[in-house]
């Protein structure tokens, strides 16, 4: 479906929660996004980290990965270099359509449904990638064309308002104020 001027805006592809820390999460009809805290019944709710590895190193650090959402793209791009991924299947809370998420500044707010996310950062992508699929790791973290390392397993965010997110739903992009600052791991 386009809009007035042609272009499709962008939406959710899928939603996702787990409460273990599951590599992979499973699909949902909806999703509730609690302000401060993150995705309603996922592991990784909560103010404070609850990444093992960052929970391991000082428990108290604010959660600046509350929300992860990834571009439905990625998995295109996937299966044409011969691997099979479904959305969830990567960690992600929501999958996108029609948003290069991974060129938006630190702080860009995304309405989504009901609820507002900040973007915080990338996800850095790890070895459990390559648990889930032999060889994966190398196309979602990889040098580009300037030498720089390309991370493109999606962005974090931090739930500014709370809401409801479901599949169909539109996403609209409110960019911070200037000057504007690339993503980098969080």
């Amino acid at each position: 479906m386009a809009c007035h001027d042609g272009v499709v805006p962008a939406s959710v592809v899928a939603v996702h929660v787990s409460e273990t820390h599951s590599f992979s999460k499973s699909s949902r009809e909806a999703i509730t996004l609690l302000e401060g805290q993150g995705v309603e019944g996922d592991a990784h709710c909560g103010t404070t980290v609850k990444h093992r590895s960052r929970v391991a190193a000082d428990p108290s650090q604010p959660n600046l990965r509350q929300v992860h959402l990834i571009h439905g793209e990625l998995f295109s791009e996937l299966a044409a270099a011969g691997y099979e991924v479904s959305p969830g299947q990567l960690g992600e809370n929501i999958t996108t359509d029609g948003l290069d998420l991974l060129d938006l500044p630190v702080g860009t707010r995304l309405t989504i449904g009901t609820a507002v996310v900040a973007l915080t950062g990338l996800r850095n992508p790890c070895q459990q990638i390559n648990d889930f699929r032999p060889g994966l790791l190398k196309q979602v973290l990889r040098k580009g064309a300037d030498g720089e390392v390309e991370r493109l397993t999606g962005v974090m965010c931090v739930v500014a308002r709370s809401g409801t997110v479901r599949p169909g739903d539109s996403v609209a992009v409110e960019l911070p104020p200037e000057p504007h600052h690339r993503l980098t791991r969080v």
